[in-house]
């Protein structure tokens, strides 16, 4: 399906958020300030006529990896991690509906009495209706992180940039929040990001979008309006292209 012609940098994209981002100054859980906040700002994006698709991770309730560390079954794990997906996916749809913004939750995992199966036709579609369409349960198998269904998701939706979101203003060397000699990026390729070991996204999302050449831009979740920015190819990030 052709992709809606735009004067906008990127008329398409996918946010990825992290579960942590939904936590605020809490250690578990959500915040409702901290994501009616970060629902506005996607319906002030929106309203500019950019077809925004989401990925937000678990973090804030399940960490499959964690849990595997702790002795439990590594993909046993992961599908709890997943099902914490829904849960945050749900609390978007739920804000951004109040708002206004006609959104669609849709589940690598079927659970029908909540939100509708991930068919890549139906989240083309609705997207070309001008809702918002929140992908949850990751890819639907263990093993994969919410990185790498986040580059699956933007690769199939044909999107023109995946835009990660995280607590700091681009890609760095190393932790500026620990090292305050830590390099930041303005541009980056896909080869510098695995040869330097940039823990940005995990190996095989940065690999699939390299294949697809989809630009990957991080930028800062806490920084008011920066989204809009970004999608405008303004502001500041790191783009890894």
């Amino acid at each position: 399906m052709p992709k809606p012609k735009s004067s906008l940098k990127f008329p398409r994209v996918l946010l990825k958020l992290s579960g942590e981002a939904l936590m605020g100054s809490q250690s578990y859980g959500h915040d409702l300030t901290t994501i009616e906040r970060i629902c506005k700002e996607i319906k002030d994006v929106h309203a500019k006529g950019v077809e925004i698709c989401l990925v937000v991770g678990g973090g804030n309730i399940y960490r499959g990896i964690a849990g595997a560390a702790a002795g439990m079954d590594r993909a046993a794990a992961d599908y709890m991690g997943m099902l914490a997906t829904v849960i945050n996916s749900l609390a978007l749809q739920n804000k951004l509906e109040q708002m206004g913004v006609d959104t669609r939750v849709l589940s690598a995992i079927p659970m029908m009495t909540v939100c509708e199966p991930y068919i890549r036709r139906r989240a083309v579609r609705h997207m070309e209706k001008n809702r918002v369409v929140i992908f949850a349960a990751g890819t639907g198998n263990p093993f994969f992180t919410t990185d790498t269904a986040a580059a699956l998701r933007a690769v199939e939706m044909r999107c023109d940039a995946l835009i990660k979101a995280t607590q700091v203003d681009g890609v760095y060397s190393a932790d500026p929040k620990k090292d305050k000699n830590a390099k930041r990026y303005t541009k980056l390729s896909y080869r510098d990001v695995l040869t330097k070991d940039l823990q940005v996204m995990d190996a095989s999302a940065i690999s699939l979008s390299r294949e697809n050449q989809l630009p990957i831009l991080v930028f800062s979740i806490h920084t008011h309006g920066e989204f809009a920015k970004v999608v405008e190819g303004k502001g500041k990030f790191t783009i890894i292209e």
